[in-house]
């Protein structure tokens, strides 16, 4: 295949979606109800449970949710990208292309954006809620166990950073476990026919991701090590 089919619509896709990633609804919303940036309070971070602790649980519901609706379009908007520059049926393995290439370059780039917000000086969130949007979008039979690790881990320690790295940190075993062991080795995905590009794509983006998570919250890993990690309590405001 032509290297330019790709390379124009990932750049197209990689500046779309770190522009809409760049738009930071904590520090939005957080202003709005009270008045103050959420990243002069608490831990410092845009993100939606530090806006918890700085206004409240209904502005931290509202970023959570403009959050990942936010990167849901981002992974839209590429999909639609590539099937622009690539044409829907002009390869057989269009779906695949789509549905991995552009979800999550556009995933990607929305997460950096989401850190790294050009609109208020490169000081974001964590990327937490876009990852798992990232997750949920691409394939929701990942998404579910992780959410189940990120459940048990936060109920029964009150900690989100400790339940939302751990289900974070294991997505690439958890990627592979499902596109390799599953997918590819069966050949029984609801995907159709599974090529090992697709697992190959799938690993390396799953360790990026990862990669980027846990570095963000390596003061919050030092922490929970040390065990002096906050525990999470809603504020109702």
């Amino acid at each position: 295949m032509d290297f330019v089919k790709y390379l124009i619509p990932a750049v197209i896709t990689a500046l779309v979606a770190y522009l809409l990633g760049s738009v930071s609804f904590s520090i939005i919303f957080t202003k709005h109800f009270a008045n103050i940036d959420v990243r002069d309070v608490g831990s410092g971070s845009a993100g939606a449970t530090n806006v918890n602790r700085a206004a409240g649980f209904k502005a931290s519901f509202l970023t959570f949710v403009c959050d990942l609706l936010k990167c849901i379009v981002a992974i839209l908007l590429g999909r639609l990208i590539f099937t622009l520059f690539m044409g829907v049926f002009e390869y057989l393995d269009t779906v695949t292309i789509l549905r991995f290439y552009g979800s999550y370059i556009a995933g990607f780039f929305c997460m950096i954006g989401h850190i790294y917000p050009v609109f208020f000086g490169f000081r974001g969130g964590k990327g937490v809620t876009t990852y798992a949007a990232v997750i949920l979008m691409v394939d929701w039979r990942i998404c579910l166990v992780e959410v189940v690790i990120f459940l048990v881990l936060f109920l029964t320690s009150k900690m989100v950073s400790l339940g939302s790295v751990t289900a974070l940190a294991l997505h690439p075993i958890i990627t592979f476990i499902f596109t390799y062991l599953i997918d590819y080795r069966t050949q029984t995905s609801i995907w159709g026919e599974v090529r090992i590009y697709y697992v190959i794509t799938s690993c390396a983006f799953a360790l990026a991701f990862a990669a980027v998570i846990v570095w963000k919250h390596r003061s919050n890993i030092k922490r929970i090590l040390n065990g002096t990690e906050s525990k999470y309590h809603m504020v109702r405001k």
